[in-house]
């Protein structure tokens, strides 16, 4: 059975949706990641370097949040709740795929985006970020540790970087412009609790069982893809 989170504990008309170690892994890597694109752009962009100034500084703040950026996650694995909510972005099942039909047709008809706690857009956009970070980190440590690597490997490594940091850039700014546009949704990572009513709607399979329990791990996407 997967982690319980009680939303009786919530006001009324709330379900508990984010623990509090899950909002404090989300908002540190949240933070690394932007000083990571900040510290970027400060080094990349001819017009915020003379604003900035201080490259050599600002090069070692970019090279220490890239290489933190994977420690708010190992250190969140000690969280059964975190762990949980893993398992549920790693697991894509036939509704998950529904979803994306219904987006790519723009269909918003009520039951037409089935979803558990999360879509299959935040799934994917998941799962490209952690295997973007992987690579950027491998990347950006050729590139550190100059001495230990042929020329061609930190050539290779230098444009891979650059590129995937511009790639990072625009999926991160898309990722800010869909939170502003979902007040609910930044109220969830926020406070930990969401609106049931928005719960229903956005995430239908995730409270289907029962309403006034918590969503259980093993009914909210697995029983899904049974019935799907």
């Amino acid at each position: 059975m997967g982690a319980v989170t009680h939303p009786r504990s919530e006001p009324a008309g709330r379900v508990g949706r984010f623990t509090r170690a899950e909002r404090w892994i989300h908002r540190t890597t949240a933070g690394l990641m932007l000083l990571c694109v900040a510290t970027a752009a400060a080094l990349y962009i001819p017009q915020v370097a003379e604003l900035v100034g201080r490259r050599a500084l600002v090069v070692t703040v970019h090279e220490w949040a890239g290489i933190l950026l994977p420690a708010p996650f190992l250190l969140g694995l000690a969280s059964p709740a975190f762990r949980t909510d893993l398992r549920r972005l790693n697991r894509f099942g036939p509704h998950d795929r529904k979803w994306l039909r219904a987006v790519r047709r723009r269909d918003r008809r009520s039951g037409s985006r089935p979803a558990g706690k999360f879509n299959a857009g935040q799934k994917i956009y998941a799962s490209w970020v952690a295997g973007a970070v992987l690579v950027m980190l491998a990347t950006g440590l050729l590139m550190w540790f100059t001495h230990l690597t042929p020329l061609v490997w930190r050539t290779s490594a230098t444009f891979v970087h650059d590129w995937l940091a511009l790639a990072i850039g625009i999926v991160v700014a898309g990722h800010i412009r869909m939170a502003l546009a979902d007040p609910e949704a930044r109220r969830g990572m926020r406070t930990g609790s969401v609106e049931r009513v928005w719960a229903k709607r956005e995430h239908p399979l995730w409270l289907r069982n029962d309403p006034q329990d918590a969503p259980d791990d093993t009914r909210d996407d697995t029983s899904a893809d049974k019935g799907a």
